[in-house]
């Protein structure tokens, strides 16, 4: 066996322990109606103990992944979010250390378990690093500002728990729909895995000539339906759907394809849910949260984030930069990655002076910290796949 094949059965491995995880922390949680009894800390000790293991795994695959490529494992989306799934799992693993809540684990591990399962659609192959790749600040700058974004998600786990636990789900409200709305973007990323896997089972392709942002011809494929071409496009297999509409070349129309397809495809699933438990899903996932204490979900988050925030600071602002400069002499050039990885700083500079300076704790808190990892999201899906920039090839 290879490296690149062990490297694979290394993170299914991983896989399968967080889902196992995931189970043996749901035992914890429900196991007995008081926190501190000995099943749950036996469910608890359980859970983290097969965490610790599927991160040891996840961390072998990384190790391994990078000795058969020979750079850090960080260069595409698939290794980057991979990777940004391991340092989400070894920052719930730190945390629950530190606070001893299976709650942590309990709902971060299925967030990473959905990560992984979104890194599963992308291209897998070990390519060699383009020109622009070629420097040790790939290593320091991705992974820095990686691990930033995992210890900063946390406070979005902590801060779901707690407007779970908080908002009352049977009276109609602004913050009952937008709880909802944020479980309704989670079934969206199933939707994603649903129809790439749909369509790749079905072996469907269809090639396009186009013209690219820098007036070169340029070729691309297809694995769903096209509804949106490439700038100037033409097509070259025959018997497939053509475009609904031409896009211009700062857009990546085959991403925006599979996104309207993921987008379809999760309305129909989330109804779907509806339609068979006649709930909506936030009532369905609440039962995990009512025990929750939620002064300590408040702390949790909030520390997280003093955490996080230098850490990403330093990784996705500082070191970026000095990489810019060292690879196209500047040291700022306002590429939407650079954009929206300034917006994220900002974001959470603001939760900072607000909790800090005007006592924004609680509720409040919480939604800023799940509109926080909403914002690291759209950086990594909307900005890496469908704007067209400098961080394009990542």
């Amino acid at each position: 066996m290879n490296l690149v094949d062990l490297s694979g059965n290394l993170l299914f491995t991983a896989f399968v322990a967080y889902l196992a995880g995931t189970i043996l922390f749901g035992g914890a949680v429900k196991g007995s109606k008081n926190e501190a009894s000995a099943s749950n800390k036996r469910w608890g000790k359980l859970g983290i103990t097969v965490t610790i293991i599927g991160f040891l795994a996840h961390l072998s695959y990384f190790i391994t992944r990078w000795i058969a490529s020979g750079h850090a494992p960080v260069s595409n989306m698939f290794e980057f979010t991979t990777a940004f799934g391991m340092l989400l799992v070894g920052a719930a693993i730190l945390f629950y250390f530190l606070y001893k809540s299976p709650l942590v684990g309990l709902f971060a591990l299925p967030i990473a378990i959905v990560i992984l399962g979104y890194a599963a659609m992308f291209p897998r192959d070990i390519q060699p690093l383009i020109p622009a790749l070629q420097s040790h600040w790939l290593t320091i700058h991705v992974i820095t500002a990686a691990l930033g974004e995992a210890i900063l998600a946390i406070s979005a786990v902590v801060g779901l728990i707690y407007l779970l636990k908080n908002i009352d789900l049977t009276k109609k409200s602004k913050e009952r729909t937008w709880l909802e709305f944020i479980m309704f973007t989670l079934v969206l990323v199933l939707g994603f895995i649903v129809v790439t896997v749909g369509f790749r089972a079905a072996g469907y392709e269809a090639a396009f000539d186009y013209v690219d942002k820098n007036g070169a011809q340029a070729e691309v494929v297809y694995h769903m339906p096209a509804l949106f071409g490439m700038n100037e496009y033409s097509a070259k297999t025959e018997g497939t759907m053509q475009p609904l509409a031409e896009m211009p070349a700062i857009i990546n129309a085959k991403t925006l394809t599979t996104f309207t397809w993921s987008v379809i495809t999760g309305i129909i699933l989330y109804f779907l849910i509806r339609l068979i438990s006649r709930r909506r899903i936030a009532e369905l996932v609440k039962p995990l949260a009512v025990k929750a204490n939620s002064q300590l979900m408040d702390e949790i988050g909030y520390r997280s984030v003093l955490i996080g925030f230098p850490v990403f600071t330093l990784g996705a602002l500082i070191f970026a930069m000095i990489w810019a400069h060292e690879a196209w002499s500047r040291f700022w050039g306002w590429d939407p990655k650079e954009v929206w990885a300034l917006i994220t700083w900002l974001f959470y500079a603001a939760y900072l002076h607000l909790r800090l300076s005007r006592g924004w704790e609680g509720r409040k808190s919480a939604w800023l910290a799940v509109i926080g990892f909403a914002i690291i999201m759209f950086n990594l899906v909307a900005v890496n796949l469908v704007i067209a920039g400098l961080h394009s090839y990542a």
